[in-house]
């Protein structure tokens, strides 16, 4: 065989076998990037009874609803698996996205199916919270019901499932955070009378505090309260196939939009993120520099930010997109509304 063929041969073959590794080998990385953004205020094309139809992000039956414009939008974090070596070099120089070991985002110990009911059961969470502290802000009736009792717990032959809370000792309880802030402070060993409705009928029982395993000096009821919606209006989610909780503040944000008067975001284009608990917290979220991106690129001039991620989110806020400090919800409505809003 001629030498130069031979030489070019030679020369290429490293070549042809990183471009049939770089092609077919997959890396134990995965790419997170923007996702997908929803308005809350807006609507979905949703599969019912095997039709697709067109229903609202944050669908409200049985009341009147105040109308509303701009965009509350909350964003996703995408997640890119079983990469090529090519594929990830190409996804990490676009600068939009990042490598992560698939084990932070996949554990080994745990199925793809398993974890993906962890997300769906968080984003479902999320829901329900987002719903109870819309009208917790609103002033609408909420039942704090007594889910489950501990067998051998303070409150065991004393109250019962079903009873709805109202006060521990003089203090009106509405959330679970209450109950707990409120039986944490008190002395175990001290009675302590505990007013419920039960069979429609007010009840004030006596109940001894205990002392809450692992930590002696806290008050313990051994109860565990279930906040329930008392409205005569049913609100549903419609969106699928999104896991997590971050949805919370934006899903929130909707319903007080949609059931109160004015609007929110004075009709322009704001976005966040943000887990929400029903007595109104905002906690942090991962994944916030995709989110900004995802925000900036369909469109937010604004963009609701957990505290907690801000020296993160200052870190890659992209060009013209404002960033404002969120630490609850109160902050965040009073933040749409006010030009001087804290930023990060």
């Amino acid at each position: 065989m001629n030498r130069r063929i031979v030489t070019l041969l030679a020369a290429l073959a490293p070549i042809i076998v990183l471009g049939i590794v770089g092609s077919v080998v997959t890396v134990p990385f995965v790419a997170l990037g923007p996702g997908p953004t929803f308005n809350t205020l807006g609507t979905v094309e949703v599969d019912a009874d095997g039709k697709t139809v067109t229903k609202p992000v944050v669908d409200i039956e049985g009341t009147e609803l105040d109308p509303t414009t701009g965009n509350l939008n909350m964003t996703t974090v995408s997640v890119r698996d079983k990469l090529t070596l090519f594929q990830a070099f190409g996804l990490w120089a676009s600068g939009n996205h990042g490598l992560v070991p698939r084990a932070e985002v996949y554990p080994p110990t745990k199925s793809k199916e398993e974890i993906q009911q962890e997300n769906s059961a968080d984003f479902q969470q999320s829901e329900n919270r987002a719903e109870l502290a819309a009208l917790h802000y609103l002033g609408k009736p909420v039942a704090l019901k007594i889910a489950s009792i501990s067998p051998d717990g303070p409150a065991a032959g004393a109250l019962r499932e079903g009873d709805t809370l109202r006060k521990i000792g003089d203090a009106p309880v509405t959330t679970v955070g209450g109950v707990q802030e409120s039986v944490g402070a008190i002395k175990p060993g001290t009675e302590v009378p505990v007013t419920v409705l039960r069979d429609g009928v007010e009840t004030v029982v006596p109940v001894t505090i205990g002392a809450r395993p692992n930590h002696p000096e806290t008050g313990y009821l051994g109860i565990t309260p279930d906040e329930v919606p008392d409205v005569p209006f049913d609100v549903t989610f419609n969106l699928a196939d999104i896991g997590g909780p971050s949805a919370g503040l934006m899903f929130t944000l909707a319903l007080i939009d949609k059931l109160s008067p004015g609007e929110l975001n004075g009709g322009d284009f704001v976005a966040g993120t943000g887990t929400i608990d029903s007595d109104g917290a905002v906690g942090p979220i991962g994944g916030i520099r995709y989110k900004l991106i995802a925000a900036s690129e369909a469109g937010a001039t604004t963009f609701l930010v957990p505290a907690k991620n801000c020296d993160e989110a200052k870190q890659d806020a992209p060009d013209g997109l404002r960033l404002v400090k969120v630490d609850n919800l109160s902050g965040a409505v009073d933040a749409l509304d006010s030009l001087d809003a804290p930023s990060c």
